[in-house]
């Protein structure tokens, strides 16, 4: 069996803007560089995942970058970086600002770039409950929690469940360093040739592409992993998540990526390498 004939491990979310980017690349329609075998599941399970070193190729959250990027280099395409799409702190109603410092939050997973934002804020120091993303509003609507952290379309429909927004982390790190928010990335085993990896990164972005220039293509494929929600809503969350930095991160992007690492890495009492991209 040829290099190319390996298949590669593939993790992605099953969310609109992952389904969206990565439709073409998954049915055939721009070369590969190796077969691919997908793996869905949520983002924190797939942060695990590259814990473990689990996956050849993988969404990851930012935030959890520095227990993995030893095993890992990341993608210029495929990211979901942008303005005005940062995760959100819902409460039942609104809270003071002094609350919020001892109120007990809600959020979707430990290795998320949601909970780092959290911490890098400093001003919430209550306990953390972990959950799915999917249970953050319901946990918060049920006052199991006192306050949560939405992502994804949580965005689009807090409203709709009641809550309330207590604050814009994406606007919060947007005024304090004047750089888009990076959220998540593709990132690829340090182990694959380079070429491999390079392959890759032009297919994801030929994959975009595609997207672009034949909306209707990947619909029924986005709508068959977004489940319950309306077409407007899934809509919405590519329009927002799904950005000129997905296709290119350039190098405004790879700078706020390496920021947001950086932050990440000092917190966890480590150094980021110099290599943190694909060359």
């Amino acid at each position: 069996m040829s290099l190319q004939d390996c298949p590669l491990s593939l993790g992605l979310s099953p969310c609109p803007n992952d389904t969206f980017i990565f439709h073409a690349l998954l049915h055939g329609l721009v070369p590969v560089p190796a077969p691919l075998q997908p793996h869905f599941a949520d983002v924190e399970e797939l942060n695990a995942m590259a814990c473990r070193n689990s996956l050849d190729v993988t969404k990851i959250s930012l935030g959890a970058l520095p227990y993995f990027m030893q095993g890992y280099a990341l993608l210029s395409s495929g990211a979901a970086l942008g303005w005005g799409c940062g995760p959100l702190v819902v409460a039942r109603e609104p809270l003071p600002e002094t609350a919020w410092r001892h109120g007990s939050v809600a959020v979707p997973g430990r290795m998320t770039t949601a909970n780092l934002l959290l911490d890098l804020h400093g001003g919430f120091h209550g306990p953390r409950t972990e959950m799915l993303f999917s249970d953050v509003m319901e946990a918060v609507r049920s006052g199991r929690a006192d306050m949560g952290v939405i992502i994804h379309e949580g965005r689009f429909t807090y409203e709709q469940a009641g809550l309330t927004r207590l604050l814009d982390l994406g606007q919060w790190w947007e005024e304090s360093f004047h750089m888009p928010l990076p959220l998540g990335a593709i990132a690829v085993r340090r182990n694959l040739p380079a070429a491999t990896a390079r392959a890759m990164q032009q297919a994801i972005a030929d994959s975009l592409r595609y997207a672009r220039a034949h909306p209707d293509a990947s619909a029924a494929f986005v709508r068959l992993h977004a489940q319950e929600m309306s077409e407007t809503v899934t809509r919405a969350h590519i329009e927002t998540f799904v950005t000129d930095y997905s296709l290119d991160l350039g190098e405004s992007g790879r700078s706020a990526v390496r920021l947001l690492a950086e932050r990440a890495a000092a917190l966890a009492g480590r150094t980021v390498p110099h290599d943190l991209f694909v060359a």
